[in-house]
């Protein structure tokens, strides 16, 4: 029994279908050909227009904003795949949705990241491929093979070449203790120190910042994290950092989910550039000059055709 489709076949629901012809260009396959649709009742339909009996399905969707309607349309074509009798189906999940719910905060707490890996392993699904998990030990919450990709190797060569020669009072900072060992390797990467915000959050979605780890003054600083939500975290951040003598503040994250007021924040912040990568579609109304985006296709692409061709992907981790 062979451990893979006879061919490759990469699909897209509605979250990132740019993000997928992209994948698929540099692949050099077509996108597949398929549609989904809403019902007037909210109902999701799936029409699947081609052949993918023994295929190697690839379906990308990044389970952002509107999250629980882009989770179902993965759910319904993971299911419309193997239904098909297609040869194996990868989900290709560039932002996993619910990341954030993966554990037990306080009595009576769902753990919804752990429902929604059954929910995806359930429908069908024979792997999963993603990027920066916002707990890296979600990988254990599922049953079936999931290939981490990480966003640092990405956004780590755009300050190599921006600073060049020039890092002697450069400094990476972590924007809370969460992200110390996401800072730490960019910070080795770069070759640089690392300093580190330590905070305290006093409710959901508000952020305190109590003190600063290192030595940041007359120093540019690089603010490194997974996800900017509502920007808190990191305008604060900056705040503090510029109030404590730092010269230039540039930020960068894997996931812009940008929600409520974040890209206002942002552009009123101390953040004098924030660089993220497309794993959630900026919609142009949220693209002001001081975000800078960064494709994540090639690092997908290399990812796809090595799962392919059942070569060692552990490679595009470090």
């Amino acid at each position: 029994m062979i451990a893979h489709g006879k061919n490759i076949k990469v699909f897209s629901a509605n979250a990132n279908p740019k993000l997928a012809k992209d994948i698929a260009n540099i692949i050099g396959v077509p996108i597949g050909n398929s549609k989904v649709q809403t019902f007037s009742d909210g109902e999701i339909s799936v029409t699947i227009s081609e052949t993918v009996r023994g295929s190697d399905v690839f379906l990308v969707q990044s389970t952002s904003y509107p999250v629980n309607e882009h989770i179902m349309e993965l759910l319904i074509m993971i299911d419309a795949f193997k239904r098909a009798s297609a040869g194996r189906v990868t989900a290709v999940i560039p932002y996993f949705g619910y990341a954030r719910q993966d554990r037990k905060a306080k009595a009576r707490d769902p753990i919804s990241a752990k429902l929604v890996a059954d929910l995806i392993a359930t429908a069908g699904a024979d792997r999963v491929l993603t990027m920066d998990l916002h707990a890296p030990q979600i990988q254990g919450f599922f049953n079936i093979p999931v290939d981490h990709l990480l966003g640092v190797p990405i956004l780590v060569p755009y300050y190599a070449e921006k600073f060049a020669g020039n890092m002697d009072d450069l400094i990476v900072v972590s924007p809370d203790l969460g992200s110390v060992t996401r800072a730490r390797q960019f910070a080795d990467r770069l070759d640089v120190p690392l300093a580190i915000i330590d905070k305290r959050r006093p409710k959901v979605n508000v952020a305190e910042v109590m003190n600063i780890i290192g030595e940041i003054k007359d120093k540019r600083i690089i603010l490194v994290d997974d996800m900017i939500d509502t920007a808190g975290t990191i305008c604060q951040g900056a705040k503090a950092l510029k109030e404590r003598g730092a010269k230039e503040i540039y930020a960068c994250a894997t996931h812009a989910v940008l929600s409520g007021p974040a890209v206002e924040r942002i552009a009123n912040s101390d953040i004098d550039e924030l660089l993220v990568l497309d794993t959630v579609v900026l919609p142009p109304e949220k693209k002001i000059d001081k975000i800078k985006i960064m494709s994540v296709a090639p690092v997908f692409a290399e990812a796809i055709e090595r799962i392919y061709e059942d070569l060692s992907v552990s490679t595009l981790f470090v």
